[in-house]
């Protein structure tokens, strides 16, 4: 009996894109060990998880086999890094496998992190080490239980090899799946090189995997990048509303997806600072919590450049509409950020505004707390999670979260809001106990707190124990579960913990 292939693949960006990649083999690992398979990715991808996780999975995530049907290649892009730009990056540690059809049709990638060096990677050794590629793993799972876009892992291996950063680190690959990793910088990259011809195939690409609807679109180029510029105005406001930093906003960090990808120099933020940033590459705070906003709108410029030649023969009307297309992006992330902190008070739109609609009232409570956090220097999570216990009567767990001095210096200030937002709440008729149980189900308890996910990878690099990035996930994957709430999950660091923290990309 004759076994049917491990992956269906199905590879499009390979049939479609001729000339935007270039084959590459990943390398074999000499001593692969699991670090982790992820049973349920697996198996919501309609994969054999059974299979996938033995000997014959291993083997293939390891790189010694690569198995039927599949077209390995190391897909080009360019990208801004930190506001410069560099018309070649690439996937100088990746690969694309190839891509599958989920039992729902949806398409989802394949790829490697880690597996070895590519035509694209400049010098570099091509590997990851155990704890970035478990950095990623905790990260990206951490945001699928929260409900934001994102890439996933499906499994993470230990390679049996030695890869050096600062010191010495046990090697490993990450096997990751996205809906696509076509970027800014992919547009970019063939902008560039003045090729309208890929460039029209990328747009192309892009829409009949990600905005089918825009398939009869006039201006199919003016089309995608609205489009774009919805997505990421969405994505960048659940970042916001999780306290979410991104780190290394590059343009070859954007999808066209509107997923987040690249889980490198990411935390989440504790005491509520829009100056918070955590990356040790960022010197000069470009990624800031507070700024990604912005950031985002800068990159979204940068496909509207990339987009300009497939816009039409008259290169003003051209520039016009792509500049009137970005410059919509505040009024469309302030749609969607209302939307966010709407939800997590637990406001429901006014019987006189539609959903969609910015409603400043509203807007302007949502950014009074936020400020009200920012002065006391109260967690971001537990800030907004124990509004739920202020309804059901019991304010001291909120009260709590506030230092002595700033209920001392300003408690008017607190009265003030907490009253407002009472009153707000009232207006909808719904009973308290009602608008809590609906805080609890948005507002997380449990993040991945920056001292226990340092904690776990320290544990799995220099020991080879994985038990705490084991309880660790167990924990994120239930981020609203109210069993863990005097758990060490949930518990925010201590000032020792925290002071000069910093996250480092891995390569």
């Amino acid at each position: 009996m004759t076994l049917p292939a491990l992956f269906p693949f199905d590879n499009s960006y390979a049939r479609d894109l001729v000339g935007a990649y270039v084959p590459v083999v990943p390398q074999a690992a000499p001593a692969p060990r699991w670090l982790r398979f992820n049973h349920g990715l697996a198996q919501a991808l309609g994969l054999d998880a059974e299979r996938l996780a033995g000997d014959e999975g291993l083997a293939v995530f390891a790189g010694q086999v690569v198995p039927a049907g599949a077209q390995p290649l190391a897909q080009a892009y360019a990208g801004h890094q930190f506001g410069g730009f560099s018309p070649q990056l690439g996937d100088g540690r990746a690969l694309l496998l190839g891509e599958v059809l989920d039992p729902q049709g949806r398409r989802h990638d394949i790829a490697f992190k880690g597996s070895g060096r590519t035509p694209f990677s400049r010098g570099g050794d091509g590997k990851a080490a155990v704890g970035p590629v478990l950095r990623e793993y905790l990260i990206s799972e951490a945001m699928h239980a929260l409900g934001l876009p994102t890439t996933r892992t499906l499994a993470a291996v230990a390679t049996g090899e030695t890869v050096r950063r600062e010191r010495a680190l046990p090697g490993a690959v990450l096997v990751r799946t996205a809906a696509s990793h076509v970027r800014v910088g992919t547009f970019q990259f063939f902008a560039a090189r003045q090729d309208s011809a890929t460039l029209q195939r990328l747009v192309e690409h892009v829409m009949t995997r990600h905005y089918p609807e825009l398939a009869d679109s006039a201006n199919p180029a003016l089309a995608l990048l609205r489009a774009a510029i919805d997505r990421q105005a969405a994505l960048v406001a659940r970042w916001m509303g999780v306290g979410f930093i991104h780190g290394v906003m590059n343009t070859d960090n954007t999808t066209l997806s509107g997923e987040t990808i690249d889980y490198g120099p990411c935390a989440f933020m504790e005491a509520h600072d829009p100056d918070t940033v955590f990356s040790s590459i960022d010197h000069h705070g470009r990624y800031a919590y507070g700024n990604q906003p912005g950031i985002a709108q800068w990159n979204l410029a940068r496909l509207a450049e990339a987009l300009l030649p497939l816009m039409g023969a008259d290169t003003d009307a051209a520039v016009a509409q792509a500049t009137e297309a970005v410059n919509a992006f505040p009024a469309v992330y302030q749609r969607h950020w209302g939307a966010v902190l709407r939800q997590k008070l637990g406001l429901r739109p006014r019987a006189d505004a539609p959903d969609a609609a910015p409603d400043s009232a509203d807007l302007a409570l949502g950014q009074d707390y936020l400020a009200l956090l920012h002065s006391g220097q109260v967690d971001h999570t537990l800030g907004f999670r124990r509004l739920a216990d202020v309804l059901r009567g019991q304010p001291a767990p909120w009260l709590a979260l506030w230092q002595a001095e700033t209920l001392a210096a300003a408690p008017a200030a607190l009265q003030t809001w907490l009253t407002a937002w009472q009153q707000r709440l009232a207006q909808q008729g719904e009973a308290p106990a009602q608008v809590a149980e609906r805080l609890d189900a948005v507002n997380p308890l449990v993040i991945p707190r920056n001292h226990l996910v340092e904690a776990a990878l320290d544990a799995a690099t220099d020991r080879g124990d994985l038990q705490p990035f084991e309880a660790l996930l167990a924990a994120i994957t239930r981020p609203w579960a109210a069993d863990l709430a005097d758990s060490p999950w949930a518990q925010p660091a201590t000032p020792a913990q925290s002071a000069g923290y910093q996250t480092f990309c891995g390569t």
